[in-house]
């Protein structure tokens, strides 16, 4: 009995059993296997041994029917092709697909289905994408116009693109569709979610980054967000096109970060501060050891000497935990040039800028905040949570010995990332963190949906100029909108 023919049968049992309840849908809707489609035998068709599903694929105008018999028969041919898999192969090799195509090809002769070169098409694309990759997610993260992905549940898939978040028209069958293409994801790097640990923290091959948290906290069902990044990572000469910046402030970070300055690249959720980040870690010069340490591996640098960590949950006994804080500490023995963590959020800020004041100049960091004034003060609550009962003006004094730049990047209302503030930690004056704007960005309108813009220097020259002299790098004062005056 051939694949089509059993899809129906098995329909139309389900149906007898389910009562007379559901009424039955008339033989013109357009799909297969609906169980509903007549209430008999008398359409001839339903006799031939071999016919064409063009209808009963996914259509706009198809019934429910018609998806459902969609997804059996697409289900019934995965499963028969994993069956016949070697499970030995190496799913990375390039020689799979063949084998899964010519796999596929033979289901469908010896099933006696009859498919369009587009139906074909589509349908292995989608078999191989749930065999390979990551199901429906492949379209998506094929897409490099798109920055973001949001799986709400397995019916609400959205996207960001351009700054802007839109819904997609891409779909999960069902809540475990959604469970297995998420085990896909986090298997590989030995990080596990259940019940039992129902949030987790991962990367993509490509270094996106994944965080998904499902029931029972998820009362819409598994939710994945992925931070996409690009396969060419940015450099300053795109930011600088983008508009995140101007030359003139990528000439000035440069020589902060040659100068061996120690930078915290500042901003709110999604307003672009790891890119901003990976882009500073590029001005570090190649002949210098750099440790970076992340939650989940995101920053590409260049460089040859690199040390990457990432950190690890805990195992299912609740043990074997590792935190950035313990690889900040282990970092300190590692004889490292630059530190580099990918984001300060808890106690290891205290051990970050210990570092930075024992002889790890040079290093970077990032924190979610609004300001630099507000970047300040959470660093001063983040190293409370260290546990250390450490006096207020003893932590303001860590943190004004030890930072020297803030870069504030800013996701503005029209979508756009752009730095908006650089701003100089002078030091302290009684028991207040001394600032002062070094760049500043100027809003001057909104049309046709965009920000009208642009960031100008404030005419301050920094205090630590001397230590960017030091390093051999010489500024023109045109940098400070001093125009041609000598310091």
């Amino acid at each position: 009995m051939s694949l089509l023919r059993r899809i129906e049968r098995g329909q139309q049992q389900q149906n007898k059993d389910s009562g007379n309840n559901s009424p039955s849908l008339p033989a013109n809707s357009g799909g297969y296997g609906g169980g509903n489609n007549s209430g008999g035998g008398d359409d001839p068709s339903r006799s031939e041994p071999r016919r064409s599903i063009r209808a009963s694929l996914p259509s706009s105008n198809a019934a429910a029917g018609a998806r459902e018999g969609y997804l059996d028969l697409k289900s019934r041919v995965q499963q028969k092709l994993l069956s016949e898999l070697d499970p030995s192969m190496d799913t990375r090799s390039a020689e799979v697909r063949n084998t899964i195509e010519e796999l596929f090809n033979t289901i469908l002769a010896e099933e006696n289905i009859v498919l369009s070169r587009a139906e074909k098409t589509k349908l292995f694309e989608q078999i191989v994408a749930e065999i390979l990759g990551f199901g429906p997610l492949e379209t998506l993260l094929a897409d490099e116009t798109i920055s973001e992905i949001m799986v709400n549940g397995p019916k609400n898939v959205y996207v960001e693109q351009k700054g802007r978040l839109s819904r997609s028209n891409v779909v999960f069958e069902n809540e475990d569709h959604v469970l297995r293409v998420l085990d896909r994801i986090v298997a590989p790097l030995g990080r596990r979610i259940d019940e039992s640990s129902p949030m987790v923290d991962a990367r993509l091959p490509d270094g996106s980054r994944v965080n998904a948290i499902i029931r029972p906290l998820a009362l819409c069902g598994p939710t994945i967000t992925i931070r996409k990044f690009s396969k060419k990572p940015l450099t300053v000469e795109d930011m600088i096109r983008f508009g995140s910046f101007t030359a003139e402030i990528a000439e000035f970070m440069r020589a902060c970060v040659i100068g061996r300055l120690n930078v915290v690249v500042s901003g709110g959720t999604g307003s672009g501060k790891t890119t901003l980040l990976n882009v500073l870690s590029g001005f570090i010069p190649n002949d210098e050891r750099i440790v970076t340490i992340e939650n989940a591996a995101e920053l590409q640098l260049r460089q040859e000497h690199v040390v990457t960590l990432e950190t690890r949950s805990a195992n299912i006994e609740g043990k074997g935990e590792i935190t950035i804080r313990d690889l900040v500490i282990n970092s300190l023995r590692m004889r490292p040039d630059r530190i580099v963590v990918g984001e300060c959020r808890g106690g290891e800020s205290l051990d970050m800028l210990q570092a930075m004041n024992t002889g790890h100049d040079g290093s970077m960091t990032t924190a979610h905040a609004n300001t630099p004034r507000d970047c300040l003060a959470r660093l001063e609550t983040m190293c409370l949570m260290a546990g250390m009962d450490l006096p207020v003006r003893a932590i303001r004094e860590q943190v004004s010995s030890a930072l020297d730049v803030i870069v504030q990047i800013e996701r503005l209302r029209d979508g756009s990332r752009k730095v908006v503030k650089i701003s100089e930690v002078q030091g302290m004056e009684g028991d207040i963190i001394t600032m002062s704007e070094i760049f500043e960005y100027e809003q001057t309108g909104f049309e046709a949906g965009k920000v009208i813009g642009r960031i100008r220097p404030t005419g301050l020259r920094p205090k630590f100029i001397d230590r960017i002299e030091a390093a051999g790098i010489h500024l023109p004062p045109s940098v400070f909108g001093i125009g041609m005056s000598r310091f």
